[in-house]
C-alpha cells in the first residue's frame, strides 16, 4: 500500500477509506492501535499473520504485544459509501477528532490526526533517509 490522503471523521466517527487503499485491504479488515499515537488497519491476511507471529513468541516476550495490538482491535466493514466505523477507544488513542490524514505503508494502512502526522512527517529529513537506507544496501 502507498499514497497519502486527507478526509474528515465526521460526529459518528465514520471515516472515508480511499478506494485504492480499499482494494488492499477488502471489504472488511482490522484496524487496531499503532504506534506514534495512529492507528494500523490491517487486511485480514496481514492481520492473521501478524497474529501467527506473536502467537509464536514466548509469553514473557509477547504479554505486552497482545496487550497492545488485540485489546483494542476491531473487526471493521467498508459500507456502501466507502466508510468505516472507528470505534471510540481507538479514536482516543490516535486522538482523531476531524481532520485525519490516512497513508499507506507496505502492508498496512494508518489513519493520523491530520495536525500530527505533519507534525511527525515534518521531523524526518534526508540525513535520517539516507542514513536508514544505507542500512538496508540502498
Amino acid at each position: 500500500m502507498k499514497g497519502e490522503y486527507q478526509h474528515t471523521l465526521d460526529a459518528k466517527g465514520r471515516l472515508f477509506i480511499p478506494a485504492k487503499l480499499r482494494e488492499e485491504l477488502g471489504d472488511s479488515f482490522v484496524v487496531t492501535k499503532g504506534l506514534d499515537e495512529c492507528l494500523f488497519l490491517y487486511p485480514l491476511d496481514a492481520w492473521k499473520a501478524l497474529e501467527d507471529k506473536i502467537r509464536q513468541l514466548p509469553m514473557s516476550k509477547s504479554r505486552n504485544l497482545q496487550r497492545f495490538f488485540l485489546s483494542a482491535a476491531a473487526d471493521v466493514t467498508v459500507d456502501k459509501q466507502g466508510r468505516i466505523v472507528v470505534p471510540p477507544v481507538l479514536r482516543s488513542h490516535a486522538k482523531l477528532v476531524h481532520d485525519v490524514t490516512i497513508i499507506g505503508v507496505l502492508d498496512r494502512a494508518e489513519i493520523w490526526d491530520r495536525q500530527k502526522w505533519d507534525e511527525y512527517n515534518g521531523q524526518l529529513d534526508a540525513g535520517s533517509i539516507a542514513e536508514a537506507m544505507e542500512d538496508l544496501g540502498f
